[in-house]
């Protein structure tokens, strides 16, 4: 079984890949501090260009991502994760289930003197983040995050970061294939038609993941 917070699932290229945001951020994440540690956790690479982010990291990142949609500035998103940490008591609050209730709070109080709505000019702070929340799960009983759905995939075929199942590689949530495997196929010169078919998917969803990771 995957340890969500010592096992290494991707490199810092690939995570930033699968949240979309810039590899430079990544990295300035994963080696920024905030209240005594990384903004974003990472393990020690077995050798150089090894997966290094583990599943909570990818969590922290995906959070982090939602404070820099909303405009802060690199010292704001620090301070932020520093007092949410803080509050939590632990090194990990960015990753767990309170940042969805508490931490939202946390998050506008820092954001207010800064901006009063939300970077697209229409929505409040507190939507925008909850929009970016409700793609996290968290199981009955535990504090920290199960698995987390990528917003780019659309309702038709939810994708899904998920430690239980290819050690973290994006599978459909619905079959458990993992993405690179329907897309390759594609690729390979398959027709919707017959992928759909190999996985059990029906024709929309094969092209909508396909729509997606082609405009990667």
């Amino acid at each position: 079984m995957v340890d969500r917070f010592t096992d290494p699932l991707m490199t810092p290229k690939e995570a930033a890949r699968h949240l979309q945001i810039p590899h430079t951020t990544m990295y300035y994440w994963l080696h920024e501090q905030a209240n005594g540690s990384p903004l974003v956790h990472q393990v020690n690479e077995a050798k150089r260009g090894r997966p290094s982010v583990p599943f909570v990291a990818v969590v922290e990142a995906y959070v982090l991502r939602s404070l820099r949609a909303l405009g802060l500035t690199k010292a704001k998103i620090r301070d932020t994760a520093a007092a949410v940490r803080r509050e939590f008591g632990t090194p990990y609050g960015l990753a767990t289930r309170r940042i969805a209730t508490d931490g939202i709070d946390i998050f506008i109080h820092y954001a207010d003197d800064q901006l009063a709505r939300a970077g697209d000019g229409q929505r409040p702070i507190r939507e925008v983040i909850d929009d970016y929340l409700k793609f996290i799960t968290w199981e009955n009983g535990d504090d920290f995050p199960a698995r987390l759905r990528l917003r780019q995939y659309p309702d038709v075929a939810p994708v899904i970061i998920d430690p239980q199942f290819g050690w973290g590689t994006p599978v459909v949530e619905s079959t458990k294939v993992p993405v690179h495997a329907v897309v390759d196929l594609w690729r390979a010169g398959e027709s919707l038609d017959d992928v759909a078919y190999e996985y059990d998917m029906t024709r929309e969803q094969v092209e909508s993941i396909c729509r997606v990771a082609n405009a990667a």
